[in-house]
Parts: C-alpha cells; sequence; structure tokens
C-alpha cells in the first residue's frame, strides 16, 4: 500500500514536470519569434532536464542569488539562455518579460552574462569553458564544507573542446562527488551533425578514464531524469549524465532536423507550432531551500618580508614570498598553478598553507576557468604561470572579464630578460592581451619593495589584475617609504619640466674652429651606464661649414628604428636625429655588458679644407667637443638613464681616434679612450 502511494507521487511528479518542461518550451519559442532571433531547437531537446533541475532536484533561495549554500546551475551551451531564463523566471527569481529577450534596454541577453542577472554566475557564449568553472566552483564548496551541488549542462557540440577534457581530469584529481556535468546529446550542431552523433556507446567509451560514475539515460524521459538525479546524490566519484535527446523536441517542424540551429520561427510558423504544443499552463511550485553552513575566513595581521637595498633578488620570488603572507593572513586567498609553482614560486605558498594551494597540472585552459569558479565562491584566487603560456588561455580570460570576476593573475618570465630559453618562452604580448580586457589592470614591478606592495594592492582591487614578474635578480630601486599608486608609474630619471608625452629639448653647442675631416657623433644612451657602447657608421659627407654654434633638437618620444627626419640648420649642414635599438657590447668589447636599450644619435658631418696634423692635435685641445645643456636635468626612461657622449676624429693614418665624454660623471674634463680602428668601435 505504502509503495503503492510512493508510486502514485512519482506519477504526480512526472506529470507536473512534463507540464512545466512544455512552458519553458512554449516560452523558449515564444520569446526567439518575439526576438527574431536566438536558438529555440537547442532549448527545445534540453527542456525535460531544465525542469527536473530547477523544480525539482536543486535547492536554492529564490530571493537571494548569492546565497552561499545554493545549488550552483551553469548553462555551459550558452545560446540555450532562452529556457534558462524561462526556469528562472518561473522559478520566481526574475520578474524580467520575457517577450523582451535579446532586446537593448533588457536584462535578458542572447548570450548570458552576469553583468545583466544576479542569477547568472558567469558568461558562457564561448563554449566549453562551463566545466572548468564548475570545477573551481565544486573545490570551493569542499574547500568550505559546504553540502550544495554544481550542475553544469553541455552542449555535445562544446565537449569536442579540449578545455573539457582538461577540467574533467582535475575533478577527478580532487575527487569532487558534488559535481554533476550533462552532456546533452541532441545529435545536430550548427551545420549538420555532430562529432559523435547518437552513438552513446562511444561517448561512454570516450569518458570512462576520466574516473567519473557515468550514467546514460532518454533526456527526454522526465521518469529516467529523475531516476537518475536519485543515484547521483549518492555518488562517491564526479557524476557525468549522457543524456541522449532530440533537438527541437516536441515540435514536428523542428524535431531531430537539421538546418534549424540558430533559427526562431517566424510568426505564422509559432502559431501552428503552438496549437501542436497544445495547452501549457504553469502548475505551482515550491523551490526547495538550500542548508544555511556559516564559514567565516581566517583572518590574521599581515606580515612582510624586509627586503635589503644591496641585496639582489627576483621579483617573481617576492611575489611568491608575498603571496605565501597574504594567505597565511586571510584564509580567503588561494593560489592555483599550472605545475611551474617552483618557477613562479607560488610553491611559498604551498609550503606555508598547502590547504590553500591548488596544482593545475599544464592546462592553463582549465587553470583560468577554474579561477574563475573559485573567486564566485568568494576566494581571492592568485594564478600564476609563465607570461608567454597566457596567451592560450585567452578566451578565458576573456570571458573571465565578461564574468565580472575578481581574481590576480600572475606571469612570470616576463619580457626578453629570459634569454637563452628562446624566443618561445618570452612573455612579449600578456601585456596588451590583459589591456585589452575591461575593468583590468597591469601591474609591472621593477624591483623587490614595488612587486610587494604591488602584490598586496592586487590582492584588494576588483576586477582582473595582471602582475608580470621577471626571472633575473635585481637590485632594489625603492625605499620601503616608497608609495606605489594603482594607474600610476614611476619615473626614475626626471627634471622639472619632464613630461613622458611630450619632446624634450636639448642643445649641443660646437665649439671650436675649422678642423679637417671632422666626422662627430653625440650619442644619447637610454639605458645602463656600462653599455654605452655605439655602432660607428662610418665617416660623414662633404658638406659646408656651419656658420651657427647652436643646434636644437626636438627630442621624440621612444620610438625604435623610426627616424623623426633631417634638422635643416644653417649653411645647410645637417642633424640626423633617429632612435635606435643597440645591443653591441659595451665599452672594451666586453660582450657581458650587452643591453638591449635606446640610442639618441645626433650626427653632425662636415668636412673642412684644413685636413692637417695640427689641426687634429688643435681638435683635442682639452677642451669640450660637444657640451649638452638640458632644459632639465635629465632624460625620461623607465630604467637608468645615463647620457654618454663621443666625438669622432679621423687621425693621420686615416684611422679613428675617439675622445669619450660622460657628461654627469666626469663633466667636461672628460675620460680619453682610443681605438686603433672603426671596427674596434663596434663591439
Amino acid at each position: 500500500m505504502l509503495l503503492k502511494r510512493e508510486d502514485n507521487l512519482m506519477l504526480m511528479m512526472e506529470k507536473k514536470l512534463q507540464q512545466i518542461a512544455k512552458v519553458l518550451r512554449k516560452d523558449s519559442l515564444e520569446m526567439t519569434t518575439s526576438a527574431g532571433s536566438g536558438h529555440p531547437s537547442s532549448c527545445l531537446s534540453c527542456a525535460d532536464l531544465m525542469s527536473v533541475l530547477f523544480f525539482n532536484e536543486m535547492k536554492y533561495d529564490v530571493k537571494n542569488s548569492k546565497n552561499p549554500d545554493n545549488d550552483e546551475f551553469i548553462m555551459s551551451k550558452g545560446h540555450a539562455a532562452p529556457i534558462l531564463y524561462s526556469s528562472l523566471y518561473r522559478a520566481g527569481c526574475i520578474k524580467d518579460n520575457l517577450m523582451k529577450l535579446r532586446d537593448l534596454k533588457s536584462n535578458l541577453e542572447g548570450h548570458p552574462v552576469p553583468s545583466s542577472l544576479d542569477w547568472i554566475k558567469v558568461a558562457t557564449g564561448s563554449l566549453g569553458q562551463g566545466l572548468g568553472v564548475g570545477v573551481g566552483m565544486a573545490i570551493a564548496a569542499k574547500l568550505q564544507k559546504r553540502k550544495n551541488k554544481i550542475f553544469v549542462l553541455m552542449g555535445d557540440s562544446e565537449v569536442a573542446e579540449g578545455s573539457v577534457f582538461e577540467a574533467m581530469e582535475l575533478a577527478q584529481h580532487y575527487k569532487l562527488n558534488n559535481l554533476v556535468a550533462i552532456i546533452d546529446i541532441n545529435r545536430l550542431g550548427q551545420r549538420g551533425e555532430t562529432l559523435l552523433g547518437h552513438d552513446i556507446s562511444a561517448y561512454k567509451k570516450r569518458y570512462a578514464g576520466f574516473g567519473f560514475e557515468i550514467f546514460s539515460i532518454d533526456g527526454n524521459s522526465i521518469k529516467e531524469i529523475l531516476r537518475v538525479f536519485k543515484k547521483a546524490r549518492t555518488s562517491k566519484k564526479p557524476v557525468l549524465i549522457l543524456a541522449k535527446t532530440l533537438k527541437g523536441k516536441e515540435v514536428s517542424l523542428l524535431e531531430n532536423k537539421n538546418g534549424w540551429h540558430g533559427k526562431a520561427l517566424k510568426s505564422e510558423e509559432l502559431e501552428h507550432v503552438l496549437e501542436d504544443l497544445g495547452e501549457a499552463k504553469m502548475p505551482k511550485v515550491t523551490i526547495r531551500k538550500p542548508i544555511k553552513k556559516l564559514y567565516p575566513f581566517s583572518k590574521k595581521k599581515l606580515k612582510l618580508k624586509k627586503y635589503s637595498s644591496d641585496v639582489a633578488i627576483a621579483t617573481r620570488k617576492v611575489y611568491g614570498e608575498t603571496l605565501a603572507s597574504l594567505a597565511l593572513a586571510n584564509g580567503n586567498v588561494l593560489g592555483i598553478d599550472a605545475e611551474v609553482s617552483n618557477s613562479t614560486f607560488s610553491a611559498e605558498l604551498k609550503k606555508k598553507t598547502s590547504k590553500q594551494f591548488i596544482e593545475a597540472f599544464i592546462a592553463e585552459q582549465n587553470m583560468l576557468s577554474v579561477s574563475l569558479g573559485l573567486s564566485k565562491k568568494g576566494f581571492r584566487v592568485f594564478a600564476s604561470t609563465f607570461s608567454a603560456f597566457l596567451s592560450r588561455a585567452h578566451d578565458q580570460i576573456r570571458m573571465a572579464s565578461l564574468s565580472d570576476a575578481n581574481f590576480v593573475v600572475c606571469g612570470s618570465h616576463s619580457g626578453v630578460s629570459i634569454g637563452e630559453d628562446g624566443s618561445s618562452q618570452m612573455g612579449l604580448e600578456d601585456i596588451s592581451l590583459f589591456r585589452s580586457l575591461n575593468n583590468s589592470q597591469v601591474f609591472y614591478p621593477s624591483d623587490a619593495l614595488s612587486a610587494q606592495k604591488l602584490t598586496v594592492a592586487a590582492s584588494k582591487l576588483s576586477g582582473i589584475t595582471y602582475l608580470r614578474t621577471s626571472r633575473p635578480a635585481t637590485f632594489p630601486l625603492y625605499s620601503s617609504s616608497e608609495k606605489f599608486n594603482v594607474g600610476d608609474f614611476k619615473i626614475l630619471n626626471k627634471g622639472n619640466g619632464d613630461s613622458p608625452t611630450k619632446g624634450d629639448k636639448v642643445k649641443f653647442t660646437i665649439e671650436g674652429g675649422e678642423y679637417g675631416g671632422l666626422y662627430s657623433e653625440a650619442a644619447i644612451t637610454l639605458g645602463s651606464k656600462s653599455t654605452g657602447r655605439q655602432d660607428l657608421n662610418g665617416s660623414g659627407k662633404s658638406l659646408p661649414a656651419m656658420e651657427s654654434n647652436e643646434i636644437t633638437v626636438d627630442f621624440p618620444l621612444i620610438k625604435p628604428n623610426d627616424p623623426s627626419g633631417v634638422v635643416m640648420v644653417p649653411n645647410n649642414g645637417s642633424v640626423m636625429v633617429n632612435w635606435e635599438r643597440d645591443n653591441t657590447a659595451g665599452p672594451g668589447g666586453n660582450t657581458n655588458n650587452k643591453a638591449d636599450y635606446f640610442t639618441l644619435r645626433v650626427i653632425i658631418s662636415s668636412f673642412y679644407s684644413d685636413n692637417s696634423k695640427d689641426a687634429v692635435s688643435k681638435y683635442f685641445s682639452g677642451k669640450p667637443v660637444f657640451s649638452v645643456e638640458y632644459d632639465n636635468d635629465r632624460m625620461f626612461y623607465v630604467g637608468q638613464s645615463h647620457p654618454l657622449f663621443y666625438a669622432y676624429d679621423f687621425n693621420e693614418d686615416g684611422h679613428f681616434d675617439v675622445l669619450f665624454k660622460d657628461a654627469f660623471e666626469d663633466g667636461v674634463n672628460g675620460n680619453e679612450q682610443y681605438y686603433d680602428s672603426p671596427s674596434d668601435n663596434v663591439g
């Protein structure tokens, strides 16, 4: 008798959920027709699954989308957004006008985004990322010891994405039995049959090695869906439900027919379809609330390491040590790394508190999706890997920004300083990648103190923050009192009138009379002091003598290999102004002093009739050949700025003599260095 009663109750539940599924189908059809676009056939195939999930299986507080104990649902097949909106509306979560789908003034976008609706946790317009986010949410629930479950509905087309397999591997590794993945296998994609069609046995074989408990069902049977979810509740493994469905289910015009993907019905077609569908009235529903679980994050006083001004240390190491300090001070700080934590130094966090460290292995795409899921559950996430490898996760990062994500990404080994590892390891595109994102900021610390302070600052910011660190050890540049404000930059060498957006004016004054065979070059090097070696291109052209002894040159903003043109001076003398990148050896041919820096070369070429030895001797009479008058004390450049000056002259053997002058260190007296031939000066 009791069994019969239970059977009756189950039968009543089935009929109720079937009716709700019909309502969801009707809503989806009307919404897309009203909009004139959308994906109704993709909604129809999963209507029965959505009915059971939202109105029987899931527990959530309809009045509070941010309740941390809510069961979470991710519509990974984001183009099926209409049926998600319909489910939320019919459950009482939202009150938006469904017939305003895709309307410019509506919250109901064609693909779901959190900025429109609080109930949408992540953007899923780009396929194959929902499961990774679900893995992050499931890990978060485990860490917080919550009882809620994470449900992810995927399409059969999107599971061709490699990111899905990455997510499944990590779900198995962390034994996420609170994760339920569902594949809506409706056979048809955008242009025809999907990779495996309706071959459910092929799906089973494909996923058998991922450590999931796998169930296969008729995804359009309410009875089978109810039964499988009951089994999934007690699973000790992550669950994968292979739901065989029909695209366009319950609508004869669309059902299991190709060519209808992304096409809304016309008004006259909708009229006939609704007649076939039959009466669809929403029954009264009661949504079960979740079990409340309090989980306060632990907080302690932040203790930061002090760094000596005379000890070189890599910014990547400072990042790792600071991250460890942040994690010890706050229980909501998590580190996640793509199996290079000993290089990014996020391993420092793992050493201090392993419970706050997640190993994502060599799967950068999934690492970013997981980071998004963790951040959505209240954790402050620091995701670390080599900066060069972040480009492969560009789409995940882009979608995270559209999901209103709040987490930090650290790209180590940035720029060309990685050197001998080769160009494939150099993170060069990473800055532009992150700066193109909405609500993002990029930090590029230059020393220990800036790395420490910017890592702390990053932990407090909203949006996606990118922290760029370097491999080589460098000496500190700043004192502990230095402040680093978001949006600012530091100018290491600056005069009163310097501006990073305007050119500086420099006056070159030539002293002395008419001396023979003069080839003179003034070089201002923006780089390190030890690398002031310039390439010598040969003698100058024959030009009339210059009558004026003062030449004013407008410095352009740094533009490597971009000639700024010729500045004409009286009597047709010329001053060539050109920015060039120089990788030659330092003074004395010391290849250890190689550096990548910019040089402004001002070449004054003139020729005189008197080419005697006396003239040459007179030329090196001790007084300055070039003097420089700055409007400001030093040139602007982010890095060590050290102007160097050279004057070249032919000796009697036709070789070059070089007068070396250091304007800031040695003043006008200078140091004389001589080279036997032009080649000696090339490095």
